[in-house]
């Protein structure tokens, strides 16, 4: 009872943030669970205890509003605390990485880029790379000087080339492999790959 009296007399109180936040909210539920196809205005508006118009004046399509829901929901990779050596930096770092794309709205992202057609896929892989790979290569490349720093990583291992190395073995992996990169696959990727590309 108390719930259906918040229900019916929530909406006309909501405004702004709140609202924006219940939309967003909806959104991504329904994306969880009946996907891109799928998903309606209507069916958001529902969820959300609002009407269409309050989601067309804000998002004017479908595309717009998922795009936001996507990139509000991926959790940040956050710092990367000094774990004493680049090996250790750099586990830490793809274990982030993997847990953010395993977030409620990175499997929701995942879904969507297999369903949409290239039109939109092309906007969302823009989402990833900037909710993702972007803040990632950022990391990389203040981890690579921190291990430079203290001599264990050559001086020149900053380059473009070796920052992509991670970010698209770990979207080559689940991408193409279905891998979910385990803790022990991150550690021999880092150990094989990384390492001996890095070391002085």
């Amino acid at each position: 009872m108390v719930g259906s009296r918040w229900s019916a007399a929530s909406p006309g109180r909501r405004r702004g943030p709140e609202l924006e936040r219940a939309i967003l909210d909806a959104a991504l539920e329904q994306l969880s669970t009946v996907g891109w196809n799928a998903l309606t205005m209507e069916g958001v508006a529902a969820g959300a205890q609002t009407g269409k118009a309050a989601l067309y004046r804000r998002w004017p399509s479908k595309a717009d509003l998922v795009a936001d829901v996507l990139r509000s929901g991926l959790p940040p990779i956050g710092e990367i605390p000094d774990r004493g050596s680049i090996r250790e930096d750099l586990f830490f770092l793809c274990v982030r990485m993997r847990d953010v794309m395993a977030s409620r709205a990175g499997l929701a992202l995942r879904s969507v880029l297999h369903e949409c057609d290239h039109v939109h896929a092309d906007r969302f892989h823009g989402v990833i790379w900037s909710g993702l790979h972007e803040p990632a290569q950022e990391l990389i490349r203040k981890l690579l000087r921190r291990g430079i720093e203290r001599g264990e990583v050559r001086a020149d291992a900053t380059s473009p080339f070796v920052v992509d190395v991670i970010p698209a073995l770990l979207m080559y992996g689940a991408k193409v492999r279905g891998s979910e990169w385990e803790d022990s696959e991150i550690g021999a990727m880092i150990d094989e790959v990384m390492v001996p590309v890095l070391r002085v």
